[in-house]
C-alpha cells in the first residue's frame, strides 16, 4: 500500500480492508489466517484488529467460535443510507409537486427510489 497522504495510516487502512474482505462472508466467516493471508499480514495482527472491531461493534466472532463476520452494525449503517436516500427523493418529489417540473425536465415518478 502505498500512502496518499501523511495523514494515511498503514494499521487504518488495514481495518478497513478487512471489513471490505468480510463483507459477503456473514454466514460462514473467515477465520484470521485466511484474512492474514488475503490482505498479507500475519494472523496475530488479524487477531488484534479483529478485537478492535468487536470493541466498536463491527465484528463477531461466529457462533462456531473459529471464524468472524461482520456484526449487524454495518448493515445498520446501510440502511440509515438507504432510509436517508429515500427521504431525500421523497423530499425532491414533493418540492417538484408544489413548484412544478422545470422546463426540459421529467417529471419524478412517484415512488422512483
Amino acid at each position: 500500500m502505498t500512502r496518499a497522504t501523511n495523514y494515511t495510516n498503514a494499521a487504518q487502512q488495514r481495518v478497513l480492508q478487512l471489513i471490505d474482505l468480510l463483507a459477503g462472508h456473514e454466514l460462514q466467516g473467515l477465520t484470521p489466517t485466511e484474512i492474514g493471508r488475503a490482505l498479507g499480514c500475519a494472523a496475530p495482527l488479524v487477531t488484534r484488529d479483529l478485537d478492535n472491531l468487536r470493541t466498536a461493534g463491527w465484528a463477531e466472532l461466529h457462533p462456531g467460535g473459529k471464524t468472524w463476520r461482520l456484526a449487524p452494525h454495518a448493515i445498520q449503517i446501510s440502511l440509515r443510507y438507504a432510509a436517508g436516500l429515500q427521504a431525500g427523493s421523497q423530499n425532491l418529489r414533493d418540492t417538484q409537486r408544489r413548484y412544478g417540473t422545470p422546463p426540459g425536465m421529467p417529471p419524478l415518478e412517484p415512488e422512483s427510489y
